[in-house]
Order: structure tokens, then sequence, then C-alpha cells
């Protein structure tokens, strides 16, 4: 390492985990690289994690390695043993060596005995996250972040970075879409022996991690990689620095999104914000190494196997049972499918959102709150780290991940992407819209797939079975032809047979409206149900209708199509594939 913020070697002769020191002030460890004789240095006059904001500077840029003083205390910390020696320096082993060689260097009319400041505790495994992030496993990030900020100092010469012609902030005050890609390229040392030979590097891997508001939970959807959709015009920036657009494709593979045709990840950033209607924020991406090099940084993750699995493919053998994988072994288990399931790499997702999970659980274990042990997980994962501008620093990443650091490992949801096999062609699937449409407009909302507590004592107003729902449909301000095209819906999908165009709305409205009768309120609990219409747009009448008296559903502009909810759901869609990440008893079957 070299001595820009990013360590030393050589005539120094410091071992790393000895340059890490508690700093008493925030709790945590420190780096400090500063050669015994000056003042320890500071990464960055940011707000200790915890905070949702990093610190802004008043002063003007000082860059992403700044080397300002710590605070001082009470007007002691920082100054000479000339100066003052009533005080030992706060901090470890390396501030200690320091203040001892400025003690040695001091006049001699300095005097007292120097007292030793108590330390603060630390701080539990389940409350010290560790703070790292790479490709494939850069979500971690979002759940595994914490104490140790100080790290990104010499990991900043590991990052690589694209420009994607879009540059964001490294912290938003919204929601956050984090675009994660592991992808198949071959080229880099250890991967020669993966994937296809011919592959240019497609997206191999994909998951976007939404992460909500106020930082409560956080949702990762998993794309399948041969998921035919749109490819949009795509700009890439070239090494002359101008820029190329790559055409858009209509019905071709999702994971061609990345590397056919010259794409890079922004090409999957856009087809990703086509494919799900939310704007992405920031991505990562890694090779195969990511999961190699991670897995032995923490000596195994632990995985479950509900049968014995030996597949030719990826070369994994496991008997049934737990097992602690690592290295080439947990690059196999990841990448293993045609062992489970029914084969396919929708059963591929789930070996992968089982080890991730696994991964991110012994991560913000006790055992990980060492510095060694957090120097060389992070070293292993920015190796493999490739990012955007918007966080292409290590100071960067530092305010990004501190920002999201308050995610629980409980509220951290895995899903994919629901999908039909394609009739077309039995290699690739299609998008299930009635399923994908409510669960995207769910993550939009910034509704967590968590599963919640049944609250207790509260009854559910009693549903109508289908073919006793009898509703007149009117257009109110809806696509042309939206009031047919609901009776089709309603009719062919629902089973509701009793339902009818009643051509336009005397008036346009701006949201959806379902009129009804007090005794009509079990169809109309059945309706919205379908509809995804919030209470607003419910309005019951005061008087009992006659039995063969229509409800009456006027399609306001807030319409889009049958099938899409008006409101976003706040249940995960029944048939979504989705697992907790904090459920230890997912065994691969």
């Amino acid at each position: 390492m070299d001595a820009q913020g990013r360590g030393r070697a050589g005539d120094d002769n410091v071992d790393p985990a000895d340059q890490w020191v508690f700093d008493p002030n925030t709790g945590n460890y420190e780096l400090r690289l500063d050669p015994a004789g000056q003042a320890p240095a500071r990464p960055s006059d940011r707000k200790v994690p915890g905070s949702r904001r990093a610190a802004r500077n008043p002063g003007g840029e000082v860059g992403d390695t700044d080397t300002r003083p710590l605070p001082t205390q009470g007007g002691r910390r920082g100054r000479s043993a000339a100066d003052d020696t009533d005080e030992a320096p706060a901090g470890g082993r390396a501030a200690r060596r320091a203040a001892a060689a400025r003690t040695a260097t001091a006049t001699a009319s300095a005097s007292g005995p120097a007292s030793r400041r108590k330390r603060k505790p630390k701080k539990s495994g389940k409350k010290k996250a560790l703070y790292w992030t790479a490709g494939v496993v850069g979500f971690v990030l979002v759940v595994g972040c914490g104490g140790a900020y100080y790290l990104y100092q010499q990991l900043d010469g590991n990052i690589s970075k694209v420009d994607v012609g879009v540059e964001n902030d490294a912290v938003s005050d919204g929601p956050v879409n984090l675009l994660i890609i592991g992808t198949d390229a071959r080229s880099g040392k250890g991967n020669s022996g993966y994937g296809d030979s011919g592959s240019v590097g497609h997206a191999d891997t994909t998951i976007l991690m939404h992460i909500s508001k106020d930082r409560s939970n956080a949702t990762a959807l998993s794309i399948p990689r041969d998921l035919i959709t749109d490819i949009p015009n795509c700009p890439t920036k070239q090494k002359d620095n101008s820029t190329k657009v790559i055409p858009g494709e209509h019905g071709v593979r999702f994971n061609t999104s990345l590397g056919q045709e010259g794409r890079d990840p922004g090409c999957t950033w856009r087809t990703v914000e086509k494919l799900t209607g939310l704007k992405i924020n920031h991505f990562m991406m890694a090779d195969f190494n990511a999961v190699k090099e991670l897995s032995e940084a923490v000596d195994g993750v632990e995985v479950c196997a509900a049968k014995d699995i030996d597949d030719p493919k990826s070369h994994l053998k496991l008997k049934a049972g737990r097992h602690t994988v690592k290295g080439e072994q947990a690059l196999a288990f990841v990448r293993t499918r045609h062992a489970i399931g029914f084969g396919s790499d929708l059963d591929r997702i789930k070996m992968q959102q089982q080890f991730l999970s696994s991964l991110i659980r012994k991560l913000k274990s006790s055992a990980f709150s060492s510095p060694g042990k957090l120097y060389d997980v992070s070293q292993a994962a920015t190796r493999a780290l490739t990012v955007d501008t918007g966080i292409g620093t290590a100071g960067k990443l530092l305010d990004f991940g501190n920002d999201l650091k308050q995610v629980d490992i409980d509220k951290v949801t895995f899903a994919t992407v629901p999908v039909l096999d394609n009739p077309n062609d039995k290699a690739t699937v299609i998008l299930d819209q009635a399923k994908a449409d409510p669960l995207f407009a769910m993550v939009r909302a910034d509704h967590t797939l968590a599963k919640h507590k049944k609250s207790k004592g509260k009854s559910s107003t009693k549903k109508a079975p289908p073919e006793l729902v009898r509703v007149d449909v009117t257009n109110g301000g809806g696509p042309i032809g939206s009031a047919q095209e609901t009776v089709d819906w309603l009719q062919n999908n629902k089973g509701a047979k009793l339902s009818t165009n009643a051509g336009n709305a005397p008036a346009k409205l701006a949201a959806t409206r379902l009129e009804y009768a007090p005794n009509q309120a079990d169809q109309a609990a059945t309706l919205a149900d379908w509809m995804g219409l919030p209470k607003s747009a419910l309005k019951k009448s005061s008087q009992d209708s006659g039995d063969r008296v229509p409800m009456k559903l006027v399609l306001g502009k807030d319409f889009k199509a049958p099938g899409t909810p008006i409101e976003a759901p706040t249940e995960t869609p029944d048939g979504v594939q989705n697992v907790n990440a904090d459920d230890k008893n997912v065994c691969a079957k």
C-alpha cells in the first residue's frame, strides 16, 4: 500500500492490524496512518455512524481522504507533550506509540503524571455492524455497514468506476434504489474457468435493492437473466470521452443488457428502470471472484441442502444437511441449478438468496467486530467492485453506507420478479404481468415486503364470491376502451360474469370511484380487492339497493389498466417467491 491515504509498507514495517485504534468520541475503532511524531489524523469530518446524512464541509472541498485532526477534548488532544502532559492521548496502540515518540523529544520542563481515560465499552456484535460493499454481494452494504467508517481510506485504490451518464449524490433524502450486477465475464485473474468462454460479460445475476425512505426496511428483487424484455437506447462513454448511443432492442434476453453490442452497466440500469418503473440511484458490479474471496475472508458461509446435491456443471457436491462453504465451493453453490428444483435459473436464484442471507448474518455476528477481520473482508470486497461515479470514491461510499446502515436484517426481504414460461421459447421466461405489476407498485410506494404481525380483534369485511359481483363499469378518465377492457378482465380473469360495460361516464373524474349500497358491501369488498382500490374510492349510499341493481364503477384518470392496482398493495402479492434474510431455516431442495 502507498502513503496516499491507503496505508504504508516498506520502511515503516507497520502491520495494518496495528494501525486500528479506539476513538472514545465515537466508540469505534479508527485507522491511524500517521507516522510517529505527528498528530493523529481523522479520515474526514463526517458525522459518526448513525447519522442519516454525512456532514457537509462549509469551508470548501477537502477531498475524499481528509486528514484534519480529531476534535479536541478540553483543549488537550493534538497538543505536544511539551504543551501538556496531564493526560494520555486517547486511542489505541498506534496513538500511544506516537505519543511516546513525541514525549521523547519534548522539553524537560514538561511534568505531571499521565492519566488514563476510561474507554467506552465495545458495542455488541448485533449493534456493531460491518461496513463494506461488493457487486453481487454489494447489497450487504445496506444491512452490514456501521462502525468501521474509516476503512475506506485504504480501499479507495481498489474501486473501479464507470461513467453511465448519470451522477446522483451519494446520499439521498428519499428512497434509494441500488442496482447490483454480477457479470459472467471471464476476464480477470481467476475467472478463466467459469461462464461462457465467448461471453462479453453479461448481466448474469441482477438484484435491485430498494431501501425505504425511512431506512426501516429493504427489498431485494432478483431479476431472472433469461427474462424476455425490451432494452432501451443506451448512451455509453467511449475511451476518447465521446458518447456512443447503443440502439435498443425489443423482445430480447435481459442479460444482454450488459456486454452485448458494447453495452455498459448504464444500459442494464436503464433496462431495469423501464421494466420496474423505479428510478435507480447507484449500481455496483462484480465478477466471479467476489463470492470466492469474500467467502474466504469470512472463513466460510453456512448453507443448507434438503437433499444430496451433485451438479456436474457447477461441480458442487454436498450431502443433505448444513455445510460451511468458501472459495471455489461457495462459487459452485451460487452457480448451481441443474441438481436442484427444476434445474432452472429461478432455482439458482433461490440458492443465491440463501447464500447472501447467510453471509449477511455472519457479517453481523460478533465474530466480525475485530479490526483485523474487518480489514480482510473489506479488502476482498472492494477488489472485485465496480461502481458508478456517484459513489466512485471511498469517501462517497462512506457517505452512502452511513445513510443506509439503519436497516435491520429481519427487515430485509428477497423476492424474485414473477415470471411465466415463454410459450415461444422454453429456454426463456416472460413477465407475469398480473403479479409483477402490483409487486412493482408496492415497491414504488415504499411498502415493505417484510411480514407484518397480524393485529388481533380486527375482522375483515366478508367478501362475495365472483359470480355474485354485479357492477356497471363506465370510463370517466381512463385510457380509451378502458371500460370494455375492464369488463373483459373481470369476466375472464376473475369470473365476475355480472359485470357490464356502461360506456362513458357523464363527467371526468380525477380518481376512480366505486358506488355501492350497504347491502352490497360484500360485493364492494371483493371488487375493491381485485382493483386495488383505496378506501377513499369507496362511496357507500345510505339505503339498500334492489337485488338486481348493480354497483357503479367509474374509472378515473388514475386508472392505468385492468389488473394494475389503483393503490399499491401493502401485502406481498400471492404467488411471489420471497424469503426473509433472517430466516435460518431455508434449505436448497
